[in-house]
């Protein structure tokens, strides 16, 4: 039987037709509603019409957000009109049949440890940094969700070892000040650089720059971001942290971090090896066809 991942995303949602090996047999992208029943109209006409050219699959959905354990509806979801819908309950009755969730950074952790950039390698701390920042934790091929669900979410963690200059640190969208998120994610870069410069610029724009006040900018994002994986490493110990979102494709990230991030590790030598995704934008769809593992009967 093969897999069908569904990457819901809040401007397009996309499907694939996956097998056993890993091999996409078939895309397709649809906008997406900006309704609750429009998405689950969505998402089922995509699992029909990739079904209907390849045959039953087990389905497995990436979504933004997490779900609570308590009523196992969607909570924190930027698509607001997600939060407090049992997505996985709804569509589960649409389809009549099980389908496995996760939120978007787990299904980027879970596609880069199958057969992405952290293939074969026991443990794997997935990193985004783009529009926010988030995680996912793959343990011997599989998701570590946790207690609440939250396993990996150390975007709203405080930035470790705080510079006199990164006290309290900026406000965050969750209540505290200074969150990893406020500082690595691609706002966070751009507005660290406007306080600094003065400067109005995308954190594509400063990555792409070689002026000093950019290269000064990514200096200090290259040594947050070693700070607050550091952290990670110390806490969880993966044997690779692969990087992903829009911010990790700047050029030499994933090689700076690496140079810096022994020096805060509590350890005589460090082997875990911080490396940039393999699959991109694709991570998530992949991922969620990666819920269901090959062996599932």
């Amino acid at each position: 039987m093969i897999r069908i991942g569904i990457d819901l995303g809040g401007t397009k949602t996309e499907g694939v037709a996956m097998n056993a090996a890993g091999e996409l047999l078939a895309r397709e992208r649809r906008p997406t509603p900006p309704d609750y029943a429009g998405v689950l109209d969505t998402i089922a006409a995509l699992i029909a019409r990739l079904e209907a050219e390849h045959g039953p699959a087990r389905i497995g959905v990436c979504h933004p957000g997490s779900l609570s354990p308590s009523d196992g509806c969607i909570r924190n979801a930027n698509s607001q009109w997600l939060n407090g819908r049992p997505l996985g309950e709804d569509l589960e009755h649409r389809l009549d049949r099980p389908v496995r969730l996760a939120n978007d950074a787990d299904c980027f952790a879970l596609s880069e440890a199958s057969d992405g950039a952290a293939a074969g390698q026991r443990i794997v701390f997935g990193v985004i940094l783009g529009t926010g920042v988030g995680g996912g934790i793959v343990i011997d091929g599989r998701l570590l969700e946790g207690a609440q669900r939250i396993a990996g979410e150390w975007g709203h963690n405080s930035l470790p070892w705080p510079r006199p200059d990164e006290v309290p640190g900026p406000a965050c969208w969750c209540g505290l000040h200074g969150c990893i998120e406020t500082w690595l994610s691609g706002p966070g870069l751009a507005n660290d650089h406007a306080r600094r410069t003065g400067e109005t610029r995308a954190a594509h724009e400063i990555a792409a720059s070689d002026t000093p006040a950019c290269r000064d900018s990514m200096a200090r994002h290259a040594d947050r971001l070693a700070r607050a994986l550091a952290s990670v490493v110390n806490l969880v110990d993966p044997d690779v942290i692969v990087l992903g979102g829009g911010v990790s494709n700047t050029a030499g990230l994933a090689e700076t971090v690496q140079a810096r991030l022994a020096g805060h590790v509590f350890c005589d030598a460090l082997t875990t090896r911080v490396v940039r995704h393999r699959h991109g934008d694709s991570s998530g769809v992949r991922g969620a066809a990666w819920l269901w593992p090959a062996e599932t009967p």
